[in-house]
Order: structure tokens, then sequence, then C-alpha cells
């Protein structure tokens, strides 16, 4: 009895826990790299962006299409220049269309961090349906451990719609992957944009998510400013 008392004890404690913790503030996460963002040379230097997951922030738009510069990454940056014109920033794309958070976890090192980014935005959920909640959590933790091992900033990203899923259901496989992703952000205190809820806001106030969409699975232009536009507030 005592063992089953004080187990109780600590899943109660453990969960309270984790719902007092918080994802980073958009206001002040980013401080130090918007310190050196207004840095005029020749006191400035280079500062990488690394945006690595599946074919969304890759750029694919209606595939085979790739709409670099409509993609979110690259919406981004025009955003960060227009307000940090002495900025020099690098936009480094490392994401594969196909890719989940398992084989992302495995090139981490390699093809993520050998770029020495001072932020990683993380883009997998749409394809992790396939690995299952538990593997992608493994994966997608394994990713923020390493990059924080190297003093690097990240910011997770749920899924963009995938129009054979009900976006109003709130209990989709999409979003028990997304509500694992915040609740590794709270855990490990680093930044989360939560892109299906602006999508879901969206249908909310009577937008057709097919005007947000350039095929069943990937954002048209106006999609990725929904995401670019709440990456931004990290930066404002």
């Amino acid at each position: 009895m005592k063992i089953t008392r004080w187990t109780a004890l600590m899943v109660c404690f453990l969960g309270f826990s984790i719902q007092a913790m918080s994802q980073a503030s958009s206001s002040n996460y980013l401080q130090e790299i918007k310190q050196e963002l207004v840095k005029e040379w020749p006191k400035n230097r280079t500062i990488n962006l690394v945006f690595h997951g599946h074919s969304v922030p890759a750029g694919y738009f209606k595939t085979p299409l790739v709409n670099t510069l409509g993609a979110y990454p690259y919406q981004v940056l025009k955003s960060i220049k227009e307000q940090y014109p002495l900025a020099v920033i690098n936009v480094i794309n490392t994401s594969i269309g196909g890719e989940n958070a398992e084989k992302g976890a495995d090139r981490f090192e390699q093809d993520v961090l050998s770029h020495r980014p001072d932020l990683i935005c993380i883009d997998y959920v749409l394809n992790d349906r396939g690995i299952g909640l538990e593997r992608a959590r493994k994966a997608w933790e394994k990713m923020i451990q390493m990059a924080q091992s190297k003093g690097v900033k990240v910011i997770l990203l749920s899924a963009s719609p995938d129009q054979r899923i009900d976006i109003l259901d709130t209990h989709s496989v999409l979003d028990q992957h997304g509500q694992q992703v915040q609740e590794l952000a709270k855990i490990h205190q680093v930044g989360f944009v939560d892109s299906y809820d602006l999508f879901r806001r969206q249908v909310k106030a009577s937008t057709p998510i097919s005007d947000l969409m350039s095929q069943v699975n990937h954002p048209n232009e106006k999609g990725h400013a929904l995401i670019s536009t709440e990456l931004m507030k990290y930066f404002n």
C-alpha cells in the first residue's frame, strides 16, 4: 500500500512539474541573437539559422515544385532583414522531403550542427505519424539535447495541415504529436510554434483550409506566411 501511494504521489508530482514548466518566451528567448543582429560592421558576425525537417520547410508546394523563396524559412529571412538591415544572416535548409524525425536525428550532427548554427528550427510532426509517438519523442529529444549541448537555441514546430485529417478534431494523430512536441518544449525550455493551431484558427474564422494549401499536405505561400509570422515573434 505504501508503494502504491508513493507511486501515485510521484506521478502527481511529475505531472505537476511538467505543467509548471513553460516553453521559452518568444519575447526574450533569442535575446542574445537579437543583440548580435543589431551590431554594425566590423563588430558584427554571420548569424546561421538552420531549418531542419521534411518537405514543408524544404519548400515543396505542389510536388515536385519547390518554391524556396515562398516557403517559411525564406519568408523569415526576408522579415528579419527588414527589421535588422545591418545583419549578415545565413538561412541554411537541411530539410529533406519525406523524412521523419528519426532520420533527421540520425544526420543531425553531420548535417545540422556542422553549420555551427545560432538557431535550429525543427519541423517533423507531419511525417512522424508513420513512426508513432514513442519513437518520435526519442528522436526529437535526441535532437534537442544535441543542440543544447552545443549551446544552440532551438524552436520546435507542430504540423502544418494534411487535408485528409479534420483540422477541427483536437484528438487527431497530428494533435497528439503536436502536443508531445509542445511538452518537450516545456521540459527542455526551448521555443515552440504551434503551426497546426495557426491554421485551425483560420478555419474557425471561416477561411477554407484549401485557401491555405498548395496540395493536400503542403501549404501555399499564404499558409507558409502564418508560420513565418509566428516565428518572427521570437525576433521582434
